[in-house]
């Protein structure tokens, strides 16, 4: 246990840096366990900052050597968390700092500063790991020009910016551009180099790399092309071009994280690089083609210009998910993008508003800033971007851009910053909007209709529930995207947008030859929760005419969470009109087979859960686990033949492609797989397995068969095939945990915890099981509590060797006062259990309290 709680940090307590920095300078001389770091750094008084202060810069783990200031040696002691220079110990105006330290990169388990992975020396800076480096201002706003040398015994030495100067041994790095120290990089390592070049708009050559270790080189074609692609599209869309001579990307096996946006060295979880047919799925595909995009976006909304301190972490990440969003809709499919962005949103952000980790897009304070990662921040940050988009339209919102880049360049930014913008821009007042980034919680829109002599009044009433430290909530500015149906399917109302500003709006639509369906919210265009009163017909009838293609699957999904929350309540059963419908859209060619085969899936048991916690009920694990599983049954049965049908026309000949049409052709096909699996006993799934010349359908028919009982054999022999392929590897372990039977899913995790491949301390291996586990509800929430203790177990083991990666774990406990007294009460004694353990992290320690409080 902690003997003192760390204290919170504040947005309101934000002082400008006392002094500046104008040029640094490192020298790394590397060795596993005593790598030494000179650190030359010009400082200057910061003429917006009161006068007269200490030199206090940021240091943790760090070994001090020797320092001087001009020159002098001068006697300094650092503390826990850095090193302070008295004001009366400095000189007037500018002055030099030089500083030697030695680090232990091999040692640090925690991946954040300098470490090794696999004999690989990497870094990982963002948020605050520079400060395990050496010592320094390590905030957002201090940026600097860098420089920098590494000595080291290595083939391949990489840091930010331009090669200017290499030898034997030896490279010289020089990176023009400002930046913070989040934004450092620094790899070392055997390595090969996938190149290419590419010319950007301005008439620049850049050399593009992705480094890779030695038997992976054939596994970059796909994240190369997607570079380019990323690249070629910034500048179309958005007028922005690469700056530097190279782009490097490196593929490292132990990251805590997706990716880093380093400028100039992105540095990359392997999983989100590497890929081939045989070992990748199309969703591992289309994940490193996003990631690529975003961390290559970066370069712009991020790097040339970055947050002012961490509550602004939105500005860049909000904005950055919203352009990899838009990127992914251009290259595949708007309607399949958004669907899965939605569903995302969902199951993610919605979850974390809803719980006591809730908090706003631009949080008030922290203790760490690792914690605040989070969807909230990304994904519901990228939807408030949407939404201004939606509000000032294309053209403004493409005008505030170009001025958002032509004014901040080079500049370290604030929300205020980004709305002003948009209002030099538009003209626009936007001081109600931007409600949004400080309150917290998930707006919820209740809908009244009424229908007299064809009038047809729409009212819409606006509430967010309290979410911790906010009782109270504020009218905020909704866009409510609408149009209207008839009741032939004949769209009566071309969409529109009303803004809803108050808590009640009402909106009138006069002369309407019939009573309407309408079709709210469409696009999502808002990321609210609308309680809308649907009848079954009305959603068999958006599902089957309605012209935007979010609501026409979300009126699919409606029918379906109704259908589900009746088995849980009342044991009913989904009535012909359902799969009626379902096998209407199974059918219909005219739709894209990507659309089809997210419409053919079912809400999932989380998504259930949560529905169930709304109307003020207590959700049953095992109860939505069984009729969720009755629902596919009773659909496989009633498609059956049609299934058969479709597995045979979505077919993709010739050889193996990543693109939208054959990756939504495989995933229908699957779906059909994994159906069909519940009438043939598994006889379709293991022909596919069987068969499969790549990972999606490998990997789909495996699952297949866990999900009904059988694979044991398949499983056997997935090992002995791909026990040599770490990333496969994880696709082992958590296949296994994901499609496990509830009353068996502890007690395999216990197992696979135990397996020789097992490695804990790697991040992607410790999700596999860890992770994967939390992924089956029914498994994860047994009322025995096995699965609460193995988690609390691992977490209070992890803590103590990756922090960061732990606290993020600890959000499989997020959720735990929407269940029954039991439950709590056995999730609550592992939360204490976990926050009385001595040495308990600052990350961790937030997390479960703020979970306890």
């Amino acid at each position: 246990m902690r003997d003192t709680a760390p204290q919170p940090i504040y947005l309101a307590d934000y002082q400008p840096p006392p002094f500046l920095v104008d040029a640094v300078d490192l020298t790394f001389r590397l060795a596993p366990q005593a790598t030494r770091v000179i650190a030359k750094i010009r400082f200057r008084p910061n003429p917006a900052a009161t006068q007269g202060h200490d030199l206090r810069l940021d240091g943790e783990a760090l070994t001090l050597i020797a320092a001087s200031i001009n020159g002098t040696t001068i006697s300094a002691a650092p503390d826990a968390t850095g090193l302070t220079v008295p004001a009366a110990d400095l000189p007037e105006g500018a002055f030099d700092w030089q500083a030697e330290v030695e680090i232990a990169p091999e040692g640090n388990t925690a991946l954040e500063g300098l470490y090794m992975s696999r004999g690989m020396y990497c870094t990982q800076c963002e948020a605050e790991g520079f400060r395990k480096i050496t010592f320094y201002p390590d905030r957002p706003d201090v940026m600097a020009p860098f420089r920098v040398r590494i000595e080291a015994d290595q083939p391949v030495l990489l840091s930010n910016g331009n090669l200017v100067a290499e030898g034997s041994g030896w490279a010289e790095w020089q990176d023009p551009h400002p930046k913070p120290a989040y934004l450092f990089a620094l790899v070392a390592g055997d390595l090969r180099a996938a190149s290419a070049r590419f010319h950007t708009m301005e008439g620049r050559e850049v050399a593009l790399n992705i480094w890779v270790r030695p038997g992976d080189e054939g596994k970059t074609d796909y994240a190369m092309d997607a570079l380019k692609r990323s690249m070629i599209w910034d500048e179309q869309v958005y007028g922005r071009a690469y700056d530097l001579d190279i782009f490097n990307i490196v593929a490292v096996d132990d990251f805590n994280m997706g990716a880093m946006e380093n400028k100039g060295l992105n540095i990359f979880n392997s999983a989100y690089v590497l890929a081939s047919p045989e070992t990748a799925t199309d969703g591992n595909y289309a994940a490193i083609e996003r990631i690529i995009a975003h961390e290559y976006f970066h370069n712009w909304t991020g790097n040339r210009i970055t947050c002012r301190d961490w509550f602004q972490l939105s500005l860049k990440e909000g904005l950055t998910v919203f352009r990899d969003q838009q990127f992914m809709g251009d290259m595949r499919s708007h309607a399949v993008k958004r669907i899965e962005d939605v569903l995302t949103l969902r199951a993610r952000q919605f979850r974390e508003d809803a719980g006591p980790l809730a908090h706003p897009v631009r949080p008030e304070s922290f203790v760490e800033i690792n914690n605040f990662y989070t969807s909230t921040v990304y994904e519901k940050g990228a939807e408030l971007i949407r939404m201004l988009q939606l509000l000032v339209g294309p053209d403004g919102y493409r005008t505030a851009l170009d001025l958002y880049f032509e004014r901040h360049d080079g500049q370290a930014c604030t929300i205020e910053d980004w709305i002003a913008v948009f209002e030099d821009a538009t003209g626009r007042d936007l001081s109600q909007f931007k409600r949004w980034y400080g309150q917290a919680g998930t707006p919820r829109i209740d809908v009244t209709e009424d229908w007299q002599d064809g009038t047809y009044t729409l009212t819409l009433r606006q509430h967010t529930p309290p979410t911790p430290g906010q009782p109270l909530k504020e009218p905020l500015v909704i866009p409510v995207a609408m149009g209207l149906i008839g009741a032939d399917g004949r769209e009566m109302l071309p969409t529109q947008v009303l803004e809803l500003d108050s808590p009640e709006g009402r909106f009138t639509f006069a002369n309407l030859p019939g009573k309407p369906v309408a079709s709210l919210l469409r696009g999502f265009s808002a990321p609210v929760i609308l309680n809308h009163a649907l009848s079954r017909e009305d959603r068999a009838l958006l599902l089957a005419h309605d012209t935007d293609p979010v609501n026409r699957f979300e009126a699919g999904r409606g029918l379906a969470r109704d259908i589900l929350l009746a088995m849980i309540r009342e044991g009913a059963k989904p009535g012909p009109e359902y799969l009626d419908a379902l096998r209407m859209m199974l059918r219909d060619d005219t739709l894209d087979p990507a659309f089809r085969a997210l419409a053919l899936s079912l809400p999932s048991e989380e998504d259930l859960a949560s529905n169930l916690h709304d109307a003020g009920e207590i959700p049953d694990p095992d109860a939505i686990h069984r009729a969720r599983q009755d629902a596919l049954q009773i659909i496989a049965q009633a498609l059956a033949s049609d299934l058969a049908l479709v597995f045979g026309e979505m077919q993709t000949p010739g050889p193996y492609s990543a693109d939208a049409r054959d990756a939504g052709r495989r995933a229908l096909r699957m779906q059909a797989v994994g159906l069909l699996a519940r009438v043939d006993g598994g006889t379709k799934a293991a022909e596919v397995f069987a068969r499969a010349d790549n990972m999606t359908e490998q990997l789909g028919a495996w699952g297949a068969l866990l999900a009904i009982g059988r694979g044991q054999e398949e499983t056997a022999q997935f090992y002995r095939q791909w026990s040599h392929d770490r990333l496969v590897l994880d696709k082992w372990f958590a296949a296994q945990l994901i499609h496990a039977r509830p009353e068996q899913a502890a007690e395999l995790a216990q197992s696979l915890s135990e397996h020789v491949d097992f490695d804990w301390k790697n991040p992607n291996r410790f999700r596999s099981v860890i992770g994967s586990l939390g992924g089956n509800p029914a498994g994860f929430h047994r009322s025995c509590g096995a699965g609460y203790r193995l988690v609390a177990d691992w977490l209070i083991r992890l803590d103590g060797v990756n922090p960061q990666s732990a606290a993020r774990m600890s959000t499989l406990f997020e959720t735990w006062r929407r269940y029954d007294a039991d439950r709590q009460a056995l999730i609550r004694a592992e939360l204490e259990r976990i926050s009385a353990h001595d040495g308990l992290s600052r990350d961790m320690g937030e997390m479960v309290g703020r979970m306890l409080e």
